[in-house]
C-alpha cells in the first residue's frame, strides 16, 4: 500500500504564532519534523500542508513539497483532510509539525499497522516521563481498553480513581502520529464542525468517536516532546542536543 506523511503546519497559531518556523538549534522546527519523516517514507512522499507562503517557501527550499490549504481549517486534521484530497495514496500519516523528536521507526510502525488492519485508525502513545506532570493541560492523556482500543483522551489526568490504592502507577500520553485512509479523512472533514467533546478538550481526534471509528493506540519510543508554547523550546533543544551526542 502506498503511504505518505503529511505534516500540518499552521503559521497563525493562537498560542504560538509562527511556531513551525521557530528555530531549534538553528533549523526551523518544521524541517526537523520533515527530515525525520523522510527517513521513514522517503523525501518524495513527505508533504507540508500549510496556509502560509512563508512556511511553503521554507519547505520548497529544503526540497519538500508544500500543499496550500485554507486558512479556515478548524484543526490540523481538517487541514490534512483537505491536503489528502490533492494527492493519491492508500495511507496518509499525520505527523504533527511540533514533534521534532518524532522517531522514524514509529512512523513506519504506524504504516505497518494500518496496512494490516485498514479498518482501524492508529495513533501513537508513550508513557509520561517522571519529569512530566500528568495534570498539565498541555499533555493529552489517553485511556484504552485492555486490548489497546482508545476509550477517551483528555487534558485531565486519566484514569481517575476513587480509592488512592488504585491510582495509576503511570499515565499514557498521546504521540502525534496518526494513520488514516482517504475515506476516513474525507468523513472527518465532512463533519463540518468541532464535536462537543473535541471542542471542550481541544483534542481533535475525539471527533472520530462521533463518527464511530475505532482508534488503536500503539506504543512509541519514550521521550516524545512537543513544542506547545514558547517555554517548551529550551527543553526540546536540550533533548535534541542530547540525541545528537548519542
Amino acid at each position: 500500500m502506498r503511504a505518505c506523511v503529511i505534516i500540518p503546519a499552521r503559521y497563525a497559531s493562537t498560542r504560538f504564532p509562527g511556531k513551525p518556523l521557530v528555530e531549534l538549534l538553528g533549523k526551523p522546527m518544521i524541517l526537523w519534523v520533515a527530515e525525520l519523516s523522510a527517513r521513514a517514507v522517503g523525501q518524495e512522499h513527505v508533504y507540508i500542508a500549510t496556509e502560509d507562503e512563508r512556511i511553503a517557501d521554507v519547505a520548497r527550499e529544503a526540497g519538500f513539497q508544500p500543499l496550500m490549504t485554507s486558512s479556515e481549517a478548524l484543526t490540523g486534521t481538517d487541514r490534512l483532510s483537505e491536503a489528502a484530497s490533492m494527492i493519491d495514496y492508500d495511507i496518509y500519516v499525520n505527523v504533527q509539525g511540533d514533534e521534532p523528536l518524532v522517531e522514524p521507526a514509529d512512523i513506519r510502525r504506524c504504516i505497518e499497522l494500518k496496512t494490516e488492519q485498514p479498518e482501524m485508525i492508529f495513533n501513537g502513545f508513550c508513557w509520561i516521563g517522571a519529569d512530566e506532570d500528568p495534570t498539565s493541560v498541555n499533555i493529552p492523556k489517553v485511556i484504552t481498553t485492555e486490548d489497546g482500543v482508545m476509550v477517551y483522551m483528555s487534558r485531565t489526568a486519566l484514569p481517575g480513581f476513587k480509592d488512592p490504592k488504585y491510582a495509576p502507577e503511570r499515565y499514557m500520553k498521546q504521540v502525534c502520529i496518526y494513520g488514516f485512509s482517504g475515506e476516513e479523512l474525507a468523513a472527518y472533514g465532512a463533519f463540518g464542525r468541532k464535536s462537543t467533546l473535541e471542542k471542550a478538550e481541544d483534542i481533535e481526534i475525539l471527533r472520530f468517536l462521533e463518527l464511530g471509528s475505532k482508534i488503536f493506540m500503539y506504543e512509541c519510543r519514550p521521550g516524545s516532546l512537543a513544542v506547545d508554547v514558547q517555554e517548551d523550546v529550551a527543553k526540546v533543544e536540550a533533548a535534541l542536543q542530547a540525541r545528537r551526542s548519542l
